[in-house]
Parts: structure tokens; C-alpha cells; sequence
């Protein structure tokens, strides 16, 4: 057991030593001297005029802005959602997304239906990709 433990701590000793030597080798080089930019990158043509400009401008009135017209939808919405889980007077169609099935009104299963959108006409429900219910 000595000689195993004596064995780890040669070899930490070593490694830091190696260690030390290449962090001390790392201070001692000096970065390569970077090349100076020659400022300004251009050769500024000399001033002409003697009339310095003002560092700040004076205050302009700025026009007025015009409030934003509200953009109204070229086609009416073809469904909406239901409120506390009914569909509102004169959207009856009720659909479900993830069976992608609509109820109409007097289908079988309509009243156990819990819609997540509501249409108008089942025409629209058939164009958002929507079938009609079996039964």
C-alpha cells in the first residue's frame, strides 16, 4: 500500500511540475508587438471652410403623427371560439380539433359535444378541413 501511495504522489509531484514549467514558459514569451493602425484610415481632405457646425442642432417641430386606423380582416371570421363552453347565438356548428369532426345541431352526439371552435355554417367547417360528424 506504501508503494501505490508512494507511486500517486511522484506522479502528482511531476505534474506539477510540468505544469509550472509550461505556466512559467506562458509569462515569460512577449506577445508579438501588433501592427499600429494608422489612424484615421483615410487621408482626410484639409478644412476649407472656417464655419464650424454646432455640436447639438436646434429644435425642430416634428410633424404630427397621425393615429394608427385599426385594419379591418377582408373576410369575416368563419369561426369563434366558445364562451364557457358553448357556442354563441348564430354560430351553432360546434367542432373539435383534435378529431377534426364538426356536430350540428340534432346530431347524436351534439349535446355531449364540447367545442373548441364554433361555425356558422358547416360549409365553413368543411373549408378550415373539418368533417361532419357520422351519427
Amino acid at each position: 500500500m506504501t508503494g501505490r501511495c508512494t507511486r500517486r504522489i511522484t506522479l502528482l509531484v511531476l505534474l506539477l511540475a510540468v505544469g509550472g514549467a509550461v505556466v512559467a514558459r506562458l509569462l515569460s514569451t512577449k506577445p508579438a508587438a501588433a501592427p499600429s493602425p494608422s489612424w484615421p484610415p483615410f487621408d482626410p481632405a484639409p478644412h476649407t471652410s472656417s464655419v464650424v457646425e454646432p455640436a447639438v442642432r436646434p429644435f425642430t417641430a416634428a410633424a404630427p403623427v397621425e393615429p394608427e386606423v385599426p385594419v379591418k380582416p377582408a373576410t369575416p371570421a368563419r369561426w369563434v371560439a366558445p364562451v364557457d363552453g358553448q357556442c354563441p347565438d348564430g354560430w351553432p356548428i360546434k367542432a373539435n380539433d383534435n378529431s377534426h369532426i364538426f356536430h350540428v345541431p340534432g346530431g347524436r352526439f351534439y349535446a355531449r359535444t364540447v367545442p373548441e371552435r364554433c361555425y356558422a355554417a358547416a360549409a365553413d367547417a368543411v373549408a378550415d378541413g373539418y368533417r361532419q360528424a357520422k351519427a
